[in-house]
């Protein structure tokens, strides 16, 4: 088994990388990726945690991107993670998480809401990014909302008073710099996007990759759909749980991913490709 989209406290999960393995090895994975939000700052690690255990760390990464009015987000697979082109898309991303926040506090203290930048910061580690699921917690924290959820339908949803949208990259200066470092370029979880046909189409010219087929939020048809669409493109399907819980909840996200054993397969090969085309013929 393999689960190619995970999270921790490096940007929005609630599990550390070391915590991660661990529980990765527990469920009998043979290999994962971690996912952060425009971090990359856990793949060492992990792969220090994973050291001489059976299991394969990939170095991954989620991009938030922005196009036609809704938010798509691009995983990177075997990135190279120090690459500039990807860490510079990285510094602008946390540049304007930070930017964001701030306007969070702003507009709640407007809104007689006691909450500061630094009770949103107490809830990441400092080198991990910032997110809309960080001031979720303070809020809670603070008794402003009673739970995480709660907290998203009264403040950070896009229509509410308090919510400021975050300025970000196109998911075409994504895909490059993914590309650009080396790694696979993919959409994630296209579910709920209508234009993914055309935009995946336009994205291939950037050097996208891949298409997250199998996702826990995937209906069957969904997943035929998106199978259906990457194979009419020329593209390889990948898949993951999107795992941000606790170490506990699992089991359960991971028993509605049903990733078929070739997907690591095509993931590889299609790296192997990557690198062929990258090497110089003198």
């Amino acid at each position: 088994m393999i689960d190619l989209h995970m999270h921790t406290t490096f940007s929005d999960g609630s599990i550390s990388p070391e915590e991660l393995v661990n529980m990765a090895i527990e469920a009998g994975l043979e290999a994962f990726a971690i996912t952060d939000h425009d971090n990359t700052n856990s793949y060492l690690h992990a792969v220090e945690a994973a050291k001489d255990k059976p299991i394969e760390v990939i170095p991954g990464i989620e991009i938030n991107t922005w196009y036609n009015g809704q938010e798509v987000h691009v995983l990177g697979y075997y990135i190279d993670p120090d690459n500039e082109a990807l860490q510079e898309v990285c510094r602008e991303h946390n540049c304007a998480r930070q930017e964001q926040m701030s306007h969070f506090v702003t507009l709640m203290q407007k809104a007689k809401i006691g909450i500061s930048l630094e009770d949103i910061k107490s809830q990441s580690r400092p080198e991990g990014t910032l997110g809309r699921p960080h001031v979720a917690r303070a809020l809670v924290e603070k008794g402003v909302a009673s739970n995480i959820s709660d907290a998203f339908k009264k403040y950070l949803h896009p229509g509410a008073a308090t919510y400021h949208r975050r300025d970000t990259v196109t998911p075409h200066e994504a895909v490059e710099a993914i590309y650009e470092s080396g790694g696979i370029a993919v959409i994630a979880h296209p579910g709920d996007m209508a234009i993914i046909d055309e935009l995946a189409q336009d994205l291939i010219n950037y050097g996208l990759r891949g298409i997250e087929a199998y996702h826990r939020s995937h209906s069957p048809a969904e997943i035929e759909f998106h199978c259906s669409l990457a194979e009419r493109l020329g593209l390889i399907v990948t898949g993951g749980t999107d795992f941000h819980g606790t170490v506990d909840l699992y089991p359960q996200s991971l028993s509605r991913l049903h990733l078929p054993d070739w997907v690591l397969t095509e993931l590889k090969a299609e790296k192997q490709r990557i690198d062929m085309r990258s090497v110089k013929v003198s």
